[in-house]
């Protein structure tokens, strides 16, 4: 695209009030401490909401844990997960959706002897793509161009990409 001298409008949109944005993906969760014990349960599971027959792809599941954990023994049913015991970051590489079997991990915390519970439950975070699928709504009607001699094809390639998404337990 070479713009004119000038000014112009690339592009006009309109975005009605009846399209409110569908949240693709819900995420349940269990996560407790227990005061006077040195072991907490976690477990989440994600799965699919309204995503129109599309498969939630790369999806990235985070969650900073409290300063009181001291490590984390758990097992996913899909993808790998890892937990920085300095940074008390833990990380999801869930990959791929399948409705059929939804991705879960569960497992147990260490928690510091004699430290008393969290104030707080962690946020989690989450990653995600959907290809072909605009949630948002947003369609492209119609392209016109104007000073060329062929006609262009419309295709085009919709991709939903997660930014922040964040869920608080």
């Amino acid at each position: 695209f070479i713009p004119p001298d000038g000014n112009f409008r690339l592009l006009a949109y309109h975005v009605s009030a009846q399209n409110l944005v569908a949240i693709p993906v819900y995420v349940k969760h269990s996560i407790s401490f227990r005061d006077s014990s040195s072991l907490g349960r976690f477990e989440i599971t994600v799965g699919p909401k309204q995503t129109m027959g599309k498969t939630i792809e790369g999806v990235i599941v985070t969650s900073q844990m409290p300063k009181g954990v001291l490590n984390m023994s758990l097992t996913p049913s899909q993808g790998t997960h890892t937990f920085d015991p300095v940074t008390k970051m833990l990380s999801w590489d869930v990959g791929k959706i399948n409705p059929q079997k939804l991705p879960s991990l569960k497992g147990t915390m260490g928690l510091q002897v004699g430290a008393s519970k969290p104030d707080e439950n962690p946020t989690i975070n989450l990653q995600f793509k959907i290809q072909q699928l605009a949630i948002s709504g947003l369609k492209v009607n119609r392209l016109d161009m104007y000073g060329e001699k062929y006609k262009p094809f419309k295709g085009i390639k919709y991709m939903t990409k997660a930014g922040k998404f964040q869920v608080r337990t």
